[in-house]
This record gives structure tokens, sequence and C-alpha cells, in this order.
């Protein structure tokens, strides 16, 4: 085992102890075996407990993706017709190819937001009465890495707060589960933890780190599962950036408890605490197009559904039995540990004859999102890596069929942008021909016409609105439905403030597509290269990135802008029009990515009620008191303190930093810890704890701080300041 244990095997999970050694449960193991995507026998999969809620909705399907293929047939015929004036060249097919592949997407994205539309329109969005009473124990994780202890501890502190004014706070525990790798961030959150102890001391929370952080997120979850499931049928799961309500945790519980046939059930989380310009973009965006987008997933997935890793809650032990997380074959960026885990756990928890769905309408769930735009691209080159890893496990045995819709929908939202890209670049190189190369009257194939690329400009029009129109549309029906809602309406400033923050998300948000059309093409190129891009911790504070970061990131953008733009120029005024959205975004870019993360531009946009949301307007009571915690957390300073320092310095610190550490696993011969082994002779190089702190590189701090031994040397050591204190001779 390569995780903290500090209780007895026999102590039960309700018992909190004054003392360190009960920082965790006593183990309660469910084994959870990897497994197959070559093998399964449908005699394997369960029968449903409830059959009738197991229908098929295929009225919303038929809706969705029968609409989809009317629609691109359409767009596919209009397209054709475009370049199909004269002879049709090879070069157009292609672009009739790129273009039909494009519209598809959007067409899907279109019909499945009407579904939503209507969708919501005939639910009603208000939760019924809290259950009177729960039978089950839920566990209430919140898997952490290298992440600010002052925030990830004071929204724990603030959910639990809110689920025991439920009055059924009994029933659940609270867990940290760290796989941090920062020395500091480390002891910080042993501080914190100690503290939250202090401050509750009968709650139900509990702390471990892991050794060694293998398989990332995925293997933090199978940890606490494979030691401690045992104790709880059910586990909430919630990000590090995660806020939910009480009454939102209680009544997933409920919903857990009252279905039997539910595999994962997961909640609709709402962005919140956002303050830079791009950060408010997207709380708006989520927070208006996103219940459209939710209702049409929910209306045709049925209980076929996926599963986005967080503010879910799942069925413990089904999820030990059948999502076991194989590696893939090879090494990354393609093989290796499946970073978007999340999807494949539901395909895996769906295939074994579990129900997965989405209550879009249970509110009470919130999360962040990255500060700016590079930030973005960062979470978003793990995602694509994720995303493309599942092209080898769509063709699975015994995936039902909404599931590999569900993988082909994570491709595609990857695939789209260099497939829009070469749309671009076959169009302009279309023009080019049209304009600047003369026809070859006689070929070796004689032909008194040539084959000369010719365009219905009329038609193309009219396709190039259409295409515009299904674009917007998850927008504006979003909007429809927000202006219907009185408290949403209210929330956002009115209608008049919706209709205009409405129209600048989608002004800014066409400036940034191209943008992320490039590094998201640059993304898959480098994944299909064979670049893995590794697991860093995310940015989640506001603030703004260095301009010449920002500008060494986009200058490859604002070139090619440029020079698209003296192309266009050269060949047409009316292609600078038709492309100008494009151009602006890639020569504005740098500007645009240095706003996107400017904290006194996003203040500025909320003083005056631009992009505003409803939870900004009236901030939920659990995210006041989150955030309230948090600040008041991080004026203890842990947060940012040198824990070399601190262990060396506090006796009390290092004596309860050495009481969460678990016995050293046994020394195989041969086996050596190099970062402990150097750690150990910087440490007997070194003559005083400043020394130390110089020499010791990153790694090395965690081996030290692992290592009682390395411990009592580092103690040893004594200060620059107190040997100059000492009387020489």
């Amino acid at each position: 085992m390569d995780s903290l244990t500090l209780a007895p095997a026999e102590a039960p999970p309700s018992d909190v102890g004054s003392s360190l050694g009960s920082s965790m449960p006593g183990f309660a193991p469910l084994a959870m075996p990897a497994q197959s995507f070559r093998k399964f026998s449908r005699r394997d999969r369960r029968a449903w407990v409830n059959p009738h809620l197991a229908a098929t909705p295929i009225l919303a399907r038929l809706a969705v993706f029968g609409g989809a293929v009317a629609l691109t047939a359409y767009g596919a015929y209009q397209m054709y017709k475009v370049v199909g004036v004269g002879t049709t060249t090879a070069l157009e097919w292609v672009l009739v190819v790129l273009f039909v592949v494009t519209f598809s997407w959007l067409a899907l994205s279109f019909t499945s937001s009407v579904v939503g539309f209507i969708w919501l329109l005939t639910h009603s969005g208000r939760p019924g009465p809290l259950p009177a009473s729960l039978a089950e124990r839920t566990a209430v994780v919140m898997p952490i890495y290298n992440e600010a202890p002052s925030r990830v501890f004071g929204a724990m502190q603030a959910i639990l707060e809110d689920v025991e004014r439920t009055g059924l706070g009994a029933t659940f525990d609270f867990f940290f589960l760290s796989d941090t790798t920062d020395a500091n961030v480390w002891i910080a959150e042993e501080r914190a933890f100690v503290a939250m102890r202090e401050r509750l001391p009968e709650a139900r929370i509990y702390y471990r780190r892991r050794r060694k952080n293998s398989s990332r997120k995925a293997g933090n979850i199978a940890d606490f599962v494979t030691h401690w499931g045992g104790h709880y049928p059910h586990m909430l799961v919630l990000d590090a950036d995660s806020v939910m309500s009480g009454d939102a945790i209680v009544r997933l519980a409920a919903a857990m408890e009252a279905d039997p046939d539910a595999g994962i059930i997961q909640s609709l989380p709402l962005i919140v605490n956002r303050n830079t310009m791009f950060a408010r973009l997207q709380q708006f965006a989520a927070r208006i197009a996103g219940p459209v987008i939710a209702g049409g997933l929910t209306a045709w997935m049925g209980r076929d559904g996926n599963y986005w890793g967080h503010n879910a809650i799942i069925r413990t032990r089904a999820f030990a039995d059948h999502c076991g997380m194989p590696d893939l074959p090879g090494k990354p960026p393609l093989g290796g540990h499946i970073l978007s885990h999340d999807f494949v756990e539901a395909a895996l928890m769906r295939r074994a004859g579990y129900a997965v769905y989405m209550l879009p309408t249970l509110g009470g769930s919130y999360e962040e999102s990255p500060p700016s735009l590079i930030d973005l691209a960062t979470r978003d080159r793990r995602w694509c890596q994720g995303n493309l890893q599942h092209s080898r496990i769509i063709g699975a045995k015994g995936f039902v069929w909404a599931t590999r819709q569900h993988f082909a929908t994570g491709i595609m939202g990857y695939l789209a942008s260099p497939v829009w890209m070469a749309q671009l670049l076959v169009g302009i190189v279309l023009v080019l021909q049209s304009h600047y190369i003369r026809p070859e009257y006689f070929t070796a194939d004689f032909s008194l016409f040539p084959a000369w690329p010719r365009f219905d400009y009329e038609r193309a029009l009219q396709l190039f609105e259409l295409t515009i129109a299904i674009l917007l549309a998850p927008k504006f029906l979003g909007l429809l439905v927000a202006l219907f809602d009185g408290p949403t309406r209210r929330g956002s400033g009115g209608a008049l403030g919706l209709i205009v923050s409405t129209c600048v998300e989608i002004v800014i948000s066409a400036a940034i597509a191209p943008i992320m059309m490039l590094i998201q093409s640059g993304s898959v190129a480098q994944i299909l290269s064979g670049r893995d891009t590794g697991w860093n911790p995310q940015r989640r504070d506001d603030g703004s990135i260095p301009f010449g970061s920002i500008a060494k990131r986009h200058r490859s953008h604002a070139l090619l802008g440029l020079i698209t733009l003296f192309a266009a120029l050269l060949i047409s005024p009316s292609l600078v029009i038709w492309m100008s959205p494009t151009i602006a975004g890639l020569i504005l870019s740098i500007p645009l990515s240095w706003a996107s993360g400017q904290l006194w531009l996003g203040l500025g946009m909320r003083r005056i009620g631009l992009l505003r949301t409803p939870e900004e307007t009236s901030p939920p009571e659990v995210v006041q008191r989150s955030n309230a915690l948090a600040a008041e957390l991080a004026q203890t300073g842990h947060d940012h303190e040198d824990a070399i320092i601190a262990i060396h310095a506090d006796p009390a610190l290092r004596a309860m930093h050495e009481a969460f550490l678990p016995e050293k696993p046994r020394h195989r011969l041969g086996d050596v810890d190099v970062d402990a082994a150097v750690a150990a002779a910087k440490l007997n190089d070194a003559e005083t704890i400043e020394d130390a702190c110089a020499w010791l590189k990153p790694r090395e701090r965690v081996s030290v701080l692992a290592d009682r031994a390395l411990i009592a040397m580092l103690a040893r050591l004594p200060s620059a300041e107190r040997i100059a204190q000492q009387p020489s001779g």
C-alpha cells in the first residue's frame, strides 16, 4: 500500500478521535479489478431491477439524430450546388467533404439544443422536499493535487456545515484525498486538516496523502475505494474547485437510494466566483446556454448518460466491480494511463447494467473555471489528449450505442478545429486559383471547356447565414429560457441586461474562436506526433499572466492573421469581409489573451452589469461561506511558507507531521530511492539549514519529509544565525 493509513483496522468509520492516528477510518477494502476492452459477454450484464425506467427515449433520439442527419443532408446538398456551377474539381470535392464534417457537428449541437429547450419548458426546475431520512452512508471525497489548502479546506468545511444544516449529516463522512507532490503544500494541508479538526471536533473528516500518485486522479479515487470503499455504499466525488449545497448532496444521496439501478447520477455544476474578463465570459455562457445543452443531453441520453468526473454520486461497489481502469497498450500520449477516465468509467458502469444519468435541474452544484485564455488552453491540452485516447476505446466490447456517441462527441470536439482550419485553407486556395491561375485550354486531355472552380456566391452566402444561425442557436435558445424564468432574468440584470450581455458574449467568443481553433489544432498535431502533456496543477486564482509570456504564446497566431489579411486583400475585399471574424481574432490574439486574464477589466464589466449571473447577484449561502472561510484560512500564511524551514524550526509541527507518516516500506535489495539518497547526501554535507534549503530540489524536499530518518538529520542542522551567535574560539 502506498498511501497514509493511521487508524487500526477495527475502527468504525464514524469514530473520530482527537489523535492524528485516526486521520483515516479502519480498512474496508473492495477489490477493483482492471476491466477488459476486448472481452465482455452480455450474460455478465445485470438485469434492471426497474425495467420500466430503462425505456430508451426513442422520440428524443429521433429528433436529435434524425434532425441532425436531415439538416446535414440539406447543408451538403447546398454546398454541392455552391461548387457545382461548372465541373467540380477534386479540390472542390475536398471542400465539400470538410464542410459536411464541420456542418454535421454543428447540426447535432443545434438539434440537441432544440430538444433541450423543449425539455426545459416541459420540466419543472423546482426540486422536491428533502427526504426525512437516509438509510445508507455516503463518503464525500475531494481529490486534491497541489491546490491552495485554504481554498479546498474552506470549501469542504462550508459543504460539511451545509450538509449538517439539513439534519441528515450523520450519514456523510468527508475525505481529503491528497496526491500533492509539492512539499510546501503538503505540510500546509496537514496544518489545515488539524486546524479543521480543532474547529469541528465532532465532524467525521479524514485526510490521507498517497506516497506515489500513480494513475493520477483515477488512481487516487481507486486507492480510496480499494482501501476504505467497503464502509460506504455511495461516494460523492468533488473536484478541488467544487462547492455543493447540503440540499443538493442529500437529494443526490436520496436519488441513489431510491434507484437500485443507478450507478452514477451527475449534477449540472454552475460556474461561480469568476472575476477576470475571460472567466466571467465562461461563467455567463455556461449559466445561460448550459441548461439548454444539459436538457438536450438529458432528453436523448436517458439512462445511457455520461460522467464528467465530479459533483456526482456513485454506487461504490458497482464502481469497484466494474470501473477498474486499465492502461492502454503503448506509450503516451495515446497509450498508457487514460487521462479522461470519467467518460470511460461511465461507459464501463453502463456496460455492466447500471444506469448513468443527469439531474440538470437539481441546483446547488458549483465549480470554477480557468481565469484566462492561456489557462484554458493548458487544461484543454490535457483534455484533448484524453479525448483522443478514446479513439482506441470507442469500439470496446459491450458498450451501448449511446456510450460510443459520447466518445465520438468528445473526439470530434477536438478534431473539429483542424477540420475547420483545413476548410478555411482549402477555401482560400480555391479563391486564389480562380483569381490568379489562368486556365490551360490545350491540355493532353483536350476539352473545349476547362475544369475551372466556379461558385454560386448567392447560395454560398445563404449557406453561410444558415451555418451562423445553427451555430448561435443554443445561445439564443438559452437566452429565451432565461428571459422566461423570472429569478434568472432578474438576477442577470433584467431582460435588457440579459440581451446585451448575450451579444457581448457572442462577439468576444467569436473573436476568441479562431485562436482556440489554432491552439486545439496544434494540440491535436502534437498528440499525433507523440508529445505527452503530463499533468500539471491548474491555476485557479484570478490574476494575469506576464505580457511577455502572452506575446510569446500568441505571436504565431497574430502573424498568421496578418498573412491571411494580406492574402485576402490581394484576392478580393469581399473575401476580407467574409473572413473578418477569423482575421480579426488572430491579429488581435495577443491583446485579447492579455485582456482575458485582467481582473480590473472583469470587475469593470461587473460594475456596469455586463455578463452578470444570478449566482453573482445573489451568491448561494454555501458559496459565500466557502469564500469567507478560504479568506480567513489564507490569513494564517501557511499556504506560502517554506515547509523545510517550518519543520526545522517548530518541534511541535515536526512531531505532528511524523505522526501522519506511515511506516516506511521494507527496503528491497538493489532498489534505491534516488531522490532520498541524494537528499541524504546533501543533508550530510550541509553545515546549516540554509545550506539544505538552497541545495534540496523539489523532489528531494518531498523525500526528506517522507522519511523520519531524513527529518531527524534535518532537525539537527543549526541555523546560520545560531552559528554566528556562538562565541569564537
